[in-house]
């Protein structure tokens, strides 16, 4: 199979799909690789490096869309790369389709097979192509977060870990997942008092054992979440629902209740956000406040740190590309139910339960849909 790698061309994007390394490791399997220039170069990875791994370099990516069997990319395919697939074309990648209805449509149009890293599941629950990234974006928030505090920036003036004599800021995480346990984390090492608010009382129990009641634990409901972020200076926003639109959590209203410089960092805002006054920004202009409370939006963060993140993104995602490379779409995802769950998009049908449900789509069962397209 000729698997395509493009560059990406979303603001401040530096990401790549794939690493040399990953493209030595599908050439070792008899495949072929199909590298637009520069792709990797602004992370450290040269053109002739992806030569050395066995791969060809492509001009543009008119060239890697046309000739790839599969396209594997890093994040949502932007307008101008919708139009670009082809009928029956694999396309690999982030997708968050749910808050997206342009790109679902376009998607749908291209007649293409989208599977999207965010809904790959593995045998545990887990979702395993979304965890690294939701690490890296767990552990980014809490630095986002600190310099957004700063005065310079609308903050409230704020060090995270106060000094002697001086309390600490105090910082609210709404979810207990990948990305919640990651920044209470950092939060907790900057030396903030840190809350992590979760629905589920064993996941609180378990962050309780691992932390030895150094972070607070709370309930996550309205009343908890109400009362908690009149006194944060951070709030962390980590709630995840795959596949789905992210739950409003904190109204407008709300933030009449707090502080004034505080700050929200939203990093469920791939999937709408979780902050009724979210949107989404980057890492050009990543900030802006609405009511006095400094929002932090960015809907690319592990981007940031493009280069630690492709790596960490690779070792994930390789496996999954290496078997529907070899297997061929329809038999790998027939073959393992956990990959069959990123099935989002298949040739004009959307196969995502939750996708459908948000948008007012018809759900096809995947199974279904990979026969009907065999």
């Amino acid at each position: 199979m000729l698997i395509g790698v493009p560059k990406e061309i979303k603001n401040h994007e530096y990401r790549v799909g794939l690493t040399p390394s990953g493209v030595r490791e599908l050439v070792a399997h008899g495949h072929k690789a199909l590298v637009q220039t520069h792709a990797g170069l602004a992370i450290g990875f040269t053109d002739e490096q992806y030569i050395q791994a066995g791969a060809s370099i492509a001009s543009n990516a008119e060239e890697v869309f046309e000739r790839a069997d599969m396209i594997v990319k890093v994040k949502e395919p932007q307008p101008v790369e919708c139009r670009l697939l082809r009928p029956s074309q694999v396309l690999f990648t982030y997708l968050h389709l749910a808050p997206d209805p342009e790109q679902t449509k376009l998607l749908i149009e291209s007649d293409a097979v989208a599977i999207a890293y965010e809904t790959v599941t593995d045998e545990r629950g887990g979702l395993p192509l979304l965890a690294p990234m939701s690490e890296v974006a767990g552990r980014m928030a809490i630095q986002a977060g600190a310099h957004a505090l700063e005065k310079a920036q609308g903050g409230r003036g704020v060090l995270l870990g106060g000094v002697p004599g001086v309390a600490p800021a105090k910082v609210v995480v709404i979810g207990g997942g990948v990305v919640g346990l990651n920044a209470a984390r950092m939060a907790m090492g900057a030396g903030a008092d840190v809350t992590i608010l979760d629905k589920s009382l064993t996941r609180l129990k378990e962050i309780d054992m691992v932390f030895g009641g150094r972070i607070k634990t709370l309930m996550s409901n309205g009343a908890n979440i109400d009362e908690s972020i009149r006194d944060a200076d951070m709030v962390i926003g980590a709630v995840l629902i795959p596949g789905a639109a992210a739950p409003k959590l904190v109204t407008r209203a709300m933030l009449k209740t707090m502080k004034p410089g505080a700050v929200l960092v939203d990093v469920a805002i791939d999937q709408g956000g979780c902050f009724e006054t979210s949107r989404p920004t980057t890492h050009q202009d990543p900030i802006y406040t609405v009511d006095g409370i400094v929002h932090y939006c960015v809907a690319n963060m592990p981007g940031g740190v493009a280069r630690t993140s492709t790596q960490a993104l690779t070792n994930a995602t390789l496996p999954y590309t290496l078997e529907l490379a070899n297997k061929g779409w329809r038999q790998a995802l027939l073959d393992n139910a956990h990959l069959r769950n990123g099935l989002n998009i298949c040739r004009g049908r959307v196969a995502y339960r939750a996708v459908a449900q948000d948008l007012g789509y018809s759900y096809v069962d995947p199974i279904e849909a990979i026969k009907a397209a065999s």
